[in-house]
């Protein structure tokens, strides 16, 4: 499958009927958030750096003018002025890690209305659900309080793919680790691991299934000891582990049951052996609400593995974004739809201190102890830097979360801050809307 036809059916309608009407003219599309999903103090910007990849390969070949053809049924000719189309726009865009809040733009593109059309589709797709999972792995990270957290999410993720992003996106906020080894490969994150259930089950006893695991990894082992009765797993580890004696690193991992008074009583027999070096690793259904609740219990967990509802960001699962033509050949546009209006013209996000953020004009003066956040990613259809870094990503994103009030930090009930409109800004959007309804009263 071509990443250029992975797009919605309107976008080539659209996009050929520019084409055809000799609408070329530059076009600035704006990607926001209008609302923050319930129990959301904020977001985290991500999916830019596999957004501009995208962009940078675009083109459309003669195999994706053929798609094109077969899916609206049409003469392959009808579509020939599509072949040979790529992006040689302008990105301006939030840089990964950054917390952004809703209303302010993720990213603008402005290019040839045709080519800005024609990636809306991908672009959303990708910037959308990636800045879903990273701002629900920040939110674990929040409640773990300093304590590690793994990645265990590719086998409950939504396909292969999404389980990748995943694996980069906490690792991004600050994740210590990941089960994927595709992804600790690729993006240089530590692979974690230990053993499932099955594997105890397959040996005669409990006992003999540590023993093989630790003779086949000679290392720091971690071992499952929830596969039958938790205490007893916790003491034959506990046995094992005196026996060998791997050497520092070595875990036990609890993956159901009450996980908080398993622990204590974990930690209370690993201690009583001489095993306080070995950690406990929790794992289990577990997301932000849990661990907080782990946390402020004071339970001796050392290490969060959490999966499926990170990966899957099982509370809220899609993000309200949209990606709203703003100008069109210098004209400023807006929406009026009814809860649906949009602000004209091309923007920048000016941050102050404490998130007080002011949407203003893209090329406004900033106001007074304000950064913008948009930055030129991708000018000509080619990038204007080196692609970023987790390393890089990370840093934004732990600046902003320590600046972040504490009340946006919250689990529970956090309250998000709210950007304001800069006078210019909201003055022109009152003469833009202005001249439309009294175009649409002519009309009439």
């Amino acid at each position: 499958m071509s990443q250029v036809t992975c797009t919605d059916l309107y976008e080539v309608t659209m996009a050929l009927s520019y084409l055809r009407e000799g609408m070329r003219a530059p076009a600035t599309f704006s990607l926001f958030v209008r609302d923050l999903p319930p129990g959301r103090g904020f977001l985290v910007a991500a999916g830019l750096e596999p957004g501009l990849d995208y962009l940078s390969r675009f083109r459309v070949s003669r195999s994706d003018v053929l798609e094109f053809a077969e899916a609206l049924r049409r003469p392959v000719e009808d579509l020939e002025p599509l072949h040979g189309l790529s992006f040689d726009g302008q990105v301006r865009a939030v840089p990964e890690g950054r917390l952004v809040l809703a209303g302010e733009p993720l990213l603008e593109v402005t290019a040839p209305l045709p080519q800005a059309q024609l990636v809306e589709t991908y672009l959303l797709s990708l910037v959308c659900h990636q800045t879903a999972v990273a701002s629900k792995a920040a939110r674990c990270v929040l409640a773990a309080a300093g304590r590690p957290l793994v990645d265990f999410s590719l086998r409950r993720d939504h396909g292969p793919e999404a389980g990748m992003q995943a694996a980069r996106l906490c690792a991004l906020v600050g994740f210590a680790g990941t089960s994927n080894v595709a992804a600790a490969t690729r993006y240089g994150i530590p692979a974690s691991g230990t053993m499932a259930h099955s594997y105890v089950e397959t040996f005669a006893s409990e006992e003999d299934a540590f023993r093989a695991f630790a003779r086949t990894h000679p290392g720091p082992v971690t071992l499952l000891v929830d596969t039958y009765d938790t205490d007893r797993g916790v003491a034959t580890a506990a046995r094992v582990l005196n026996d060998l004696w791997l050497g520092p690193g070595c875990g036990i991992r609890l993956d159901s049951g009450d996980l908080g008074a398993l622990s204590r009583r974990a930690r209370s027999a690993l201690d009583a052996a001489g095993l306080r070096d070995v950690q406990i690793i929790a794992s289990g259904g577990l997301d932000e609400y849990a661990v907080a609740a782990l946390v402020r219990d004071r339970a001796p967990i050392d290490v969060f593995a959490v999966g499926t509802k990170v990966g899957t960001t099982a509370d809220a699962p899609y993000l309200d974004a949209v990606y709203k033509l703003v100008e069109y050949d210098g004209r400023p546009v807006m929406k009026l739809s009814s809860a649906k209006v949009t602000a004209p013209a091309s923007k920048q996000v000016f941050r102050g201190p404490g998130f007080r953020d002011v949407i203003g004009l893209a090329h406004e003066q900033p106001p007074e102890a304000t950064e913008p956040l948009l930055q030129t990613m991708m000018h000509g259809g080619l990038r204007t830097e080196r692609p970023d870094t987790l390393a890089a990503a990370r840093a934004r994103f732990d600046a902003d979360l320590a600046a972040l009030p504490e009340v946006a930090r919250r689990i529970e009930d956090p309250v998000a801050p709210v950007s304001v409109m800069s006078n210019r800004l909201s003055a022109l959007t009152t003469v833009v809307r202005g001249r439309i309804e009294a175009r649409t009263q002519v009309e009439l």
